[in-house]
């Protein structure tokens, strides 16, 4: 497998940009203050929170409204051209963002954990300057929003850590086409030898349109199928080679032991006729083949009794808080493996996807779970519900998660 580098592993395309590095920022204590009041006086390391060392802020003070600012000149590759549009993207802001580009709200989301993305290219209007600005609003003594482990005290006591305010992970652009593919799906189907694929486009469909799948394993291809779009959603069930002997099987099947992933490229096509076909759209992804269950006490691995040997995984560290580099994913991934675990139950967090990239890839079970609020009111239950629907949207097809 390709060793990838994609803020979101399961569905990557070449062109992207990273935007995390310095940003202008300031407080807004009062929460009253507009777009054209800010004065931007700080700066700071996206996409690490200011309570953290890491920003090169370091404050730990109450301070419940934050405004980000990021000027630059974009690129000719990184321009939209005709039938193309230009995405902005954000991992995680905590809580609530408004965003606005070249003085436009281009989009507003409620959830600290989970990503979103906004099309920019009309608010751009053909203009080679970006402006984007940020803000960000996280009441600290708000209990009936999911907050996880973040202290409501000015210091953290007993168990629980400091707060998290703001852009904690990364931002970036991606130049995508106007009919493009939105969401990749993966279901794996041990018991019949299958895959599950659903795929959700965007933008104008043309007759002719189909998508061209193709599977790998270390660069050996075992499907290549094409299947016609007539709608914006297609789901689709992959019948794999099925060798017919357990030993042969456990080549494919994904374990912490043999965490074997599949390659996958999905293109989306369109057939001319006296032309050759057009390439609209492609993107790379993975999954991979294995199944989890329980039956009585015991947990089920790929038909077999598996012994959970798990850790329970705070997901934080000294000078970033909730954020670290993907290099320092890596090694905390390794490091679990090394001490003797085959699973963690990743605590009150919803990681980033690179951390769950590295399990699927290095092999190690997570049990994910919901940051929580710590007031049952129907405001509480309606954000959590929300922003769990979209953490499982996100993770759902990552071979690792097992519950």
């Amino acid at each position: 497998m390709i060793e990838s580098t994609h803020p979101t592993p399961l569905l990557q395309r070449a062109l992207w940009w990273s935007l995390d590095g310095t940003w202008q920022f300031a407080y807004d204590d009062s929460r009253e203050l507009h777009f054209s009041d800010i004065t931007f006086g700080k700066e700071i390391l996206v996409p690490y929170a200011p309570e953290s060392k890491k920003s090169g802020i370091g404050d730990t003070g109450y301070h419940p409204c934050v405004w980000y600012k990021r000027t630059f000149t974009l690129t000719p590759e990184q321009r939209a051209n005709a039938n193309e549009r230009l995405l902005l993207h954000f991992g995680a802001v905590d809580y609530s963002a408004r965003v606005w580009v070249n003085r436009q709200v281009v989009i507003e989301h409620q959830g600290g954990h989970t990503p979103f993305v906004a099309d920019i290219t009309e608010a751009l209007d053909n203009s080679e300057t970006l402006e984007i600005v940020v803000r960000a609003e996280d009441d600290p003594f708000d209990m009936a929003k999911p907050r996880g482990k973040q202290d409501w005290q000015i210091e953290p006591h007993e168990i629980w850590y400091p707060r998290t305010t703001g852009i904690w992970q990364s931002v970036w652009l991606e130049k995508v086409p106007e009919t493009r593919i939105t969401s990749v799906i993966w279901t794996p189907h041990a018991d019949v030898w299958s895959l599950g694929l659903e795929v959700s486009l965007t933008g104008p469909l043309k007759p002719g349109m189909y998508l061209h799948v193709r599977l790998a394993t270390d660069d050996v291809e075992i499907a290549n199928d094409r299947y016609s779009v007539n709608a914006s959603e297609i789901a689709r069930r992959i019948a794999l080679p099925d060798p017919g002997i357990d030993d042969y099987r456990n080549d494919l099947l994904w374990s912490p032991g043999h965490p074997q992933l599949i390659d996958a490229s999905i293109e989306l096509c369109e057939k001319r006729e006296g032309e050759d076909d057009v390439s609209v759209d492609e993107v790379s992804s993975y999954t991979a083949m294995r199944s989890v269950g329980v039956v009585g006490n015991r947990f089920m691995l790929n038909g077999r009794p598996y012994y959970l040997k798990m850790v329970l995984d705070q997901g934080y560290w000294e000078d970033s808080l909730l954020t670290a580099t993907d290099e320092e994913l890596r090694k905390d991934v390794e490091l679990t493996k090394q001490l003797g675990f085959n699973g963690v139950r990743k605590h009150q967090k919803i990681e980033n996807p690179r951390w769950l990239y590295w399990c699927d890839r290095i092999g190690l079970l997570v049990w994910a779970e919901m940051p929580s609020p710590y007031r049952f009111t129907t405001t509480a239950v309606e954000r959590l519900v929300d922003e769990w629907t979209e953490a499982i949207r996100r993770d759902y097809s990552h071979p690792c998660v097992v519950a």
